[in-house]
């Protein structure tokens, strides 16, 4: 049976943030895999309840968290705090996975040390969550192996100077949910926060430096992301193993709410491909 636990830590940046684990108690310790969702993303989003099963199905600890600045209050299973959202940066998100790392090594979260195996600590990030992880994996050496979906590979959108300096001078933009139809307030700091850190929230430098065993999963219908930007990632660090999926599109056939008791075909392959390499590699 699938053990679950749910717990909140808190934010150097000021805000708790909610974390979920899942595993199958059976007195073995299992590696850890860390889930991280993407831009406009929550860790309950859609069907990634039942990829933590599926994972924790085959020998993983699987834990996800909501990003302390993602727009979920802790307990809360949607976006809600546009403030925060707002609010939110790139070193923020690193840090709070940062937060996770140091509570999982340390040995002080509600999953037993007897159940999990932290010294072999694996990350996997979806869409702008795979940027991140990768950035993570560069800065942390407790990580042993990373895994994108979807991801990113440069945070720099080279967005149109006269869109810049109308930005700077508002100091907000708004961007549609289309979901939910929220307009999402993204203010000028976050820019301010990536001009200031360019070395550290540098992709394809840290894809290039890591390593460590890194798989590069991308879907070639892609309406958000373009495979191109899983090439880029390739051609930084050869040694990474690229995976194309030529009918995935960006979340993999999910969607939210996802009431299907199966995951989506695409969303199994990429486990299933995720899980033969981390097992690859970690054997």
């Amino acid at each position: 049976m699938i053990q679950y636990t749910e717990f909140v830590l808190s934010s150097p940046h000021g805000r708790d943030f909610s974390v979920d684990a899942r595993w199958i108690t059976d007195g073995e310790r299992k590696p850890v895999v860390i889930f991280v969702h993407g831009f406009k993303g929550f860790k309950d989003w859609g069907h990634f309840n039942l990829l933590a099963d599926y994972f924790a199905a085959h020998g993983f600890v699987f834990v996800k968290l909501n990003l302390s600045h993602n727009g979920v209050e802790p307990g809360g299973t949607d976006l809600t705090n546009l403030e925060a959202f707002g609010n939110n940066n790139f070193c923020i998100e690193l840090d709070d996975l940062g937060t996770l790392i140091d509570h999982l090594t340390a040995g002080s979260s509600p999953i037993p040390t007897s159940e999990m195996d932290a010294a072999h600590l694996l990350l996997i990030g979806h869409s702008r969550g795979g940027g991140l992880v990768l950035l993570k994996a560069a800065e942390d050496e407790r990580v042993s192996g990373v895994a994108t979906w979807s991801a990113i590979s440069d945070i720099d959108q080279r967005l149109p100077q006269e869109f810049m300096d109308e930005w700077k001078r508002t100091g907000v933009q708004y961007i549609a949910n289309a979901r939910t139809g929220q307009q999402m307030p993204l203010y000028y700091q976050i820019y301010e926060n990536y001009q200031a850190n360019l070395h550290r929230l540098d992709i394809l430098k840290s894809v290039e430096k890591l390593a460590i065993p890194v798989l590069i999963i991308h879907g070639e219908q892609d309406e958000t992301l373009p495979v191109r930007m899983a090439h880029d990632l390739h051609a930084a660090n050869p040694y990474a193993e690229l995976y194309l999926i030529p009918e995935a599109d960006h979340s993999f056939g999910g969607r939210h709410p996802y009431d299907e008791s199966e995951l989506p075909a695409f969303a199994k392959a990429a486990a299933d491909k995720t899980v033969e390499y981390f097992q690859k590699a970690l054997s």
